[in-house]
């Protein structure tokens, strides 16, 4: 009985996590929609001295509904072995706008971000199981709404 619930346990995590670069969109036909990639997928982590580590990387927004939009959000989640959460960071437009990007983006256009989070990692093990979700938010000229989600491996 052990064996099975144990059997039973890995296969419910193995189909809890997403597969790497797997991408999910939402938006309604007839406005703006949004796809999204992330360069380089694994993402590798890059020491930065102690416990921390920079994460650098690129998302590229593609706009697929012929329309444009407004990019309001940019969102990083983390997640650990069996699908924990271990953070997220989040660039709203102002900090994207800071940055020296643009966040309008013309019908069939493309906008790439360059982002490099410092995160403290006191566990190297972690390397091992970890994978993230990143999330971009967006809006055509009605106000509609359009995300894209992919995720991403990360890797040292």
């Amino acid at each position: 009985m052990k064996r099975v619930l144990i059997v039973t346990l890995l296969l419910w995590v193995a189909c809890k996590s997403p597969q790497p670069g797997t991408s999910r969109t939402a938006s309604l036909p007839g406005h703006g929609a949004i796809s999204i990639q992330v360069v380089p997928n694994p993402i590798v982590a890059r020491p930065a001295g102690g416990n921390a580590y920079d994460f650098p990387l690129d998302v590229i927004v593609h706009e697929t509904g012929g329309r444009a939009v407004t990019v309001s959000r940019v969102r990083a989640t983390v997640y650990g072995p069996a699908g924990v959460r271990l953070g997220d960071q989040t660039w709203d437009a102002a900090q994207i706008a800071s940055g020296g990007f643009a966040t309008n983006l013309p019908g069939n256009g493309e906008l790439r971000y360059h982002f490099a989070p410092r995160q403290q990692v006191t566990d190297d093990r972690l390397f091992g199981g970890v994978y993230g979700e990143v999330r971009v938010s967006a809006a055509d000229e009605t106000a509609t709404p359009a995300t894209a989600t992919t995720t991403v491996t990360v890797t040292r």
